[in-house]
């Protein structure tokens, strides 16, 4: 009742006041007697017009503000001259970017060789020379750490992102042993002026710290990684960058070190033997700094073709992994944003590299690890896999395929196609396992468990889904269909249980032992098509 008098008074004057608007209006756009020819006939153009002035006026006079202003663009210029063409605008090709979708070691760089002979640019954007990768290529093996393997595209440029944590020592002798193996890389290197770099000290504490956990170690390289990327966060970590100005980075340097020395007693480190050491290699380091952020920027604008190189693998992520055994870094989708200085928008193929089986080197959970005899399934995959670390060389330990590990991986980084690799492997075995559930207490779990006592309970279980092997040599297909019918089956059984299309699909060690079933095994590719 109260809510209906109180309107009474607005609504007589709203009332009162459209009244003296409607007046006043009819007043201002009468026309005179004189004017008016009542057998003339009124464009509607003019009738429109008349009646949008009218209510611009009645507007006006109830208060009612004016609409917003829309963006209009500028017309186009159509016109030509012959003298001044006009370039065509560049549309960019997006960035794509490998990544390892299991603990690692998945052959991620077999497939960035292949890819980044079309590729203008090369990338890595996180870890540092915890990484590791081998490629075969006119029967010579080439170890890389932290380099881009796609240096040996003589074309490409390679980019060493700010994500990327950088020993300069081992750094400089991977670049020596590529020129003692004939490969050209002055003038295509771009090493990023925010990477943070890792000092021997950051080793010493790393090997320290790893060797104080005992038993409960966790695996760790013991290349510093953890410790610099420690720095870094602990904002007294020194960039690439610093290095051009050795005042100041003898400042950060010396700070640095007494801060490592107070929190590790017994450290030990040799500040002016380090710092004449840097001032050095200074000018060598400065002339491949750069701005990598602007320059993978206007790569990107002026329609080069990026490639991103994963390091690690998701399972390995410092948020998504099997923490606390795992990376310091996020070597999953996340850092190629972080890590490169690139929007979301650029992005384009995400490629995951899963092997047709699973391995992982160091400590943690491993849900469908093999047992390690002599004669068993596990030695047999590691031997014919030749499974042991490019980095560390230790025995990687080996266990059937992992789904609801893939599907986990799949979800974070939202894969477009997969690189199945060393299918050939697995030729031999009468019988193949996929693990497709984990169970806890004989029920279902719907992702990966965060709290690792679930998998390392009593409880725990994976159930496993088995498929018939082959014995037929694998290495010399080329194609899909030449692949032995249980092969293929084994393909696409993986392709049906992950849900991503699989696209390439490795046969052999070598650099061209792989079968590319075509850009139609690849969601961004067939959204071009």
């Amino acid at each position: 009742m109260f809510s209906k008098l109180a309107s009474r008074p607005i609504a007589i004057g709203i009332g009162a006041s459209l009244s003296m608007a409607l007046a006043a209006n009819a007043s201002s756009s009468s026309p005179s007697p004189a004017s008016c020819d009542a057998d003339a006939p009124v464009p509607l153009s003019k009738m429109l017009s008349t009646i949008q002035s009218s209510l611009s006026r009645i507007e006006a006079t109830l208060g009612i503000p004016p609409p917003a202003p829309k963006y209009t663009p500028p017309p186009a210029n159509t016109s030509y001259n012959p003298a001044t063409p006009k370039t065509p605008p560049v549309t960019p090709h997006g960035i794509d970017i490998v990544l390892g979708a299991q603990w690692g070691d998945e052959g991620k760089g077999k497939l960035v060789d292949i890819l980044s002979q079309t590729y203008d640019v090369c990338a890595r954007v996180a870890g540092g020379s915890n990484a590791g990768h081998t490629i075969v290529a006119n029967g010579r093996k080439y170890k890389f750490h932290l380099v881009p393997s796609g240096i040996l595209n003589e074309t490409a440029v390679c980019i060493i992102g700010n994500g990327v944590v950088v020993h300069l020592p081992s750094f400089l002798e991977e670049l020596k042993s590529l020129e003692l193996a004939g490969v050209k890389w002055e003038g295509r290197i771009k090493l990023s002026d925010r990477a943070h770099m890792v000092f021997d000290f950051h080793q010493d504490v790393d090997g320290k710290q790893e060797t104080k956990l005992g038993r409960n170690k966790i695996g760790t390289t013991k290349k510093g990684i953890g410790p610099a990327y420690a720095s870094k966060i602990s904002r007294n970590g020194v960039r690439v960058g610093d290095l051009k100005d050795m005042e100041y980075f003898e400042e950060r340097f010396r700070i640095l070190c007494e801060y490592q020395m107070q929190a590790n007693p017994g450290l030990e480190i040799d500040v002016e033997k380090e710092l004449e050491y840097y001032r050095k290699i200074s000018p060598y380091v400065q002339g491949m700094t750069t701005d990598t952020i602007e320059y993978t920027n206007q790569a990107y604008l002026s329609g080069k073709k990026i490639l991103v190189e994963g390091a690690n693998a998701t399972m390995l992520d410092i948020d998504f992994g099997t923490y606390p055994f795992v990376t310091s870094s996020n070597p999953s989708i996340g850092s190629v944003l972080t890590g490169l200085g690139v929007s979301p928008r650029k992005l384009n193929g995400i490629y995951g590299t899963v092997k047709a089986y699973c391995t992982r080197v160091g400590e943690g959970p491993f849900p469908t690890e093999l047992v390690d005899e002599p004669g068993s399934t596990g030695e047999f995959l590691r031997s014919n896999g030749y499974e042991f670390g490019t980095t560390t060389g230790r025995p990687r330990r080996c266990g059937w395929l992992d789904i609801p590990q893939m599907k986990f991986s799949t979800n974070i980084n939202g894969f477009t196609s997969l690189n199945l690799t060393k299918l050939d492997v697995l030729t031999g075995l009468p019988e193949l396992k996929v693990g497709i559930k984990y169970k806890l207490n004989g029920k279902t779990i719907d992702t990966m468990p965060a709290n690792l006592k679930v998998m390392t309970s009593p409880s725990f279980e994976v159930e496993y889904e088995v498929l018939p092997g082959w014995t037929e040599d694998i290495s010399t297909c080329t194609k899909f269909e030449e692949l032995p019918p249980n092969a293929q089956k084994y393909v696409l059984r993986v392709q049906e249980l992950i849900g991503v299309p699989i696209r390439w699909i490795g046969v052999g060690p070598n650099r061209l032992d792989v079968v590319d079933r075509g850009p139609g095994w690849d969601v961004v590719e067939q959204k071009r098509m």
